[in-house]
């Protein structure tokens, strides 16, 4: 039988719980790696010496030993020093060594950096982080407060630089668009955050715009908009969003050639509220047969059906499906494997109950341009979670004017055309 013999003195190690051997384990991984660099930076300029034959770059001890917040814990550290005694002919300055796995100024590595910010918007207020992470990490150094005030004043200017940036060389194929309420703690408005979220030509999801709107009025869609045309951003091939009118009136202004696709999920929930109780299950079924229907002469015919069984009754709730037929069932001109993204809006609500999470939590950001700044760092976290499309090497021929038949692309158009005749 193998059994472990530890001499004495490595029983205190042995006895220590598994959150200080791991800061035990990283602090001596950490001391290793600085001290081969160095070893590195000598070994590259040894052959560099002065008119005496001295060295130029040699060692020259230690550093103070300062304390380094990393995700296994807070671990003391004693950084090696370098005398480099080199002197640049250009510009006379002395060369320097600097570390590149641990910087002068690093305490806490880019993981905890990162990882803070996100813990806030997620729910953990500031004045609970020092309790919070103190026991995990091991100590209190860099977790106030004030420190992570400091890491989200960074969002305000990523924000205004996201806001700013040059849209020529991108292409969004599909957009979905919303508009998006929360509270905000300190004015007696609501934030109404306009979204929009676009397909590229490869396939990939991207956000496109995140903006403050005045209860999703033409108006605010309009300006938000023209911004992003200013910028350099083309019109859309389809947009998908709910009935806010506003959105529609402004999309006809500003990308009069850009196809309205209604979300099937409001639609579904707006026509339910006109019914009764007592007969949604049957319409529910009778909407999704029009929904999911193989093609647009069968979503047609499934149309018929709806207003013949319920436009005596409730001619509102059928009106909701007949005067809008032709956005409803916009998704069918496009390629099938697509007809499941242009459904819905789902990309924009799914990740913003993050966001309506966060603003439960602490009863609403500060200000209406903490909120922006919160609702785009939230989104910009998850849009790399966001999967393409399904079938994302048709999204170029969408773009480049392909036409398709029943979900299929028509490979020569004249030939539909005279199928039809």
């Amino acid at each position: 039988m193998l059994s472990v013999v530890a001499d004495e003195s490595a029983r205190p190690e042995l006895r220590a719980d598994l959150d200080e051997l791991a800061r035990e384990g990283a602090r001596r991984m950490l001391a290793v790696a600085l001290e081969a660099e160095v070893d590195d930076y000598l070994a590259a300029h040894a052959a560099e010496r002065d008119e005496r034959g001295r060295r130029l770059v040699v060692r020259n001890g230690h550093a103070r030993q300062r304390e380094v917040t990393t995700v296994a814990g807070s671990i003391p550290v004693r950084t090696p020093r370098v005398d480099d005694r080199r002197v640049d002919p250009a510009t006379g300055e002395r060369a320097r060594f600097r570390s590149v796995i641990l910087p002068p100024w690093c305490r806490k590595s880019l993981r905890v950096g990162e990882v803070l910010p996100l813990l806030y918007l997620h729910g953990l207020s500031t004045g609970d982080f020092v309790p919070a992470l103190e026991a995990f990490f091991g100590s209190a150094a860099g977790l106030s407060a004030a420190t992570v005030g400091r890491l989200l004043a960074g969002w305000q200017a990523d924000y205004q630089a996201f806001c700013g940036r040059d849209l020529s060389d991108r292409d969004y194929v599909y957009c979905w668009a919303d508009g998006v309420h929360f509270r905000v703690r300190l004015e007696q408005a609501r934030l109404c955050c306009l979204v929009i979220v676009g397909v590229r030509a490869d396939g990939t999801k991207e956000l496109v715009a995140v903006a403050d709107g005045e209860r999703e009025s033409t108006d605010s869609w309009a300006e938000l908009l023209r911004d992003l045309r200013r910028r350099g951003m083309c019109a859309p091939v389809v947009m998908v969003g709910d009935g806010a009118l506003g959105l529609w009136a402004a999309l006809r202004d500003v990308f009069p050639a850009t196809r309205h696709q209604r979300d099937w999920v409001h639609k579904t929930a707006n026509v339910l509220g006109c019914l009764p109780t007592s007969v949604q299950a049957g319409a529910r079924k009778a909407l999704s047969e029009i929904r999911d229907a193989p093609d647009r002469d069968h979503a047609q015919r499934a149309i018929e059906v709806f207003a013949r069984d319920y436009g005596t009754k409730w001619p509102k709730a059928a009106a909701k499906i007949t005067d809008d037929a032709e956005e409803l069932l916009c998704f069918y001109d496009f390629p099938a494997e697509h007809w499941l993204h242009l459904k819905t809006s789902n990309p924009i609500e799914s990740t913003f109950a993050t966001v309506r999470l966060r603003t439960r939590v602490t009863k609403g950001p500060g200000s209406k341009a903490a909120g922006l700044a919160m609702a785009f760092k939230l989104l910009e976290a998850a849009q790399d979670r966001w999967r393409a499309v399904n079938g994302p090497h048709l999204v170029a021929l969408v773009r480049a004017g392909a036409r398709f038949d029943k979900g299929v692309i028509v490979e020569r158009p004249d030939e539909l055309g005279e199928v039809a005749a």
